[in-house]
């Protein structure tokens, strides 16, 4: 089994981060194959609304640091997606890369990735109010069942604001590591 974790934050050693090692260390204690990527560390552009991927390739035809990332995402069983809140949304490095997978639906509307993949969609923020930011999963998690994720996960911490707060929640570890096995297995 495969596992790829995308880092969405700009801060490597925040608190998603955290919660998505915990996960990809369970993951690889249970047999599974894990690489990871730092997205602010690559150099991409967002999708350019280019139809290349529909008319002149099976991909998307940008050639950059997404390029790697994009096609491990096609060979993955598991894709972990982590991102803290920022002023009310998902970091623009994660945004980048979600509208990239654009070019995983061909010409004929319908998935190029085989069947059967998990998502694990980690999400952080400072704020404690646990009724604030429910939306964004929901809204993200249509385009990844278009893609053939049919079973996803949430991983939710919230009030975690400074640089190790959340490895100090036994809760959101707890849930990561359960979240593993129950991917995993």
């Amino acid at each position: 089994m495969k596992t790829v974790c995308l880092l969405g934050s700009p801060r490597t050693d925040g608190n998603s981060a955290a919660i998505a090692g915990r996960f990809c260390e369970t993951a690889e204690k249970l047999g599974s194959e894990v690489q990871t990527f730092v997205l602010n560390k690559l150099t991409y552009k967002g999708c350019q609304a280019c139809k290349g991927c529909k008319t002149k390739s099976d991909r998307c035809i940008l050639k950059d640091g997404l390029t790697e990332v994009l096609d491990a995402v096609r060979e993955t069983d598991v894709l972990v997606l982590a991102t803290p809140i920022y002023f009310c949304e998902i970091t623009s490095q994660l945004k980048g890369f979600i509208d990239r997978t654009y070019s995983y639906i061909g010409a004929d509307h319908k998935t190029r990735l085989s069947p059967g993949k998990k998502l694990v969609f980690i999400q952080t923020q400072g704020d404690p109010d646990e009724s604030h930011f429910t939306d964004i999963f929901p809204r993200y998690q249509p385009a990844f069942e278009w893609n053939g994720f049919k079973e996803s996960y949430l991983i939710r911490a919230c009030g975690v604001m400074e640089k190790g707060e959340a490895e100090k929640r036994e809760d959101v570890m707890k849930l990561a590591e359960d979240t593993a096995h129950s991917v995993i297995a």
